[in-house]
């Protein structure tokens, strides 16, 4: 396999590591919106997992984003949005 190859992956939704609706804070950007879903790749062939991709939404609706999910944060009560 040289530099361009990437072996075979899949796509499927992952656990959520909060109740989905949990509002949560990205920590890339700083926005906090409700928890939505989580995105899985995964080997084909070995099923490891590659990236999991956490998908939020700003509370009162609006346009989804989507972040790496070791950067997603449950916002505490209290904490300021």
């Amino acid at each position: 396999m040289n530099a361009v190859d990437k072996p075979a992956t899949t796509l499927s939704h992952g656990d959520l590591p909060y109740p989905r609706g949990t509002l949560v804070r990205d920590t890339i950007s700083e926005r906090t919106g409700l928890l939505t879903g989580v995105l899985e790749e995964r080997l084909k062939e070995s099923g490891k997992v590659v990236s999991r991709q956490a998908f939020m939404v700003p509370e009162g609706g609006g346009i989804e984003w989507d972040a790496p999910l070791d950067h997603i944060r449950p916002v505490k009560p209290g904490d300021s949005a």
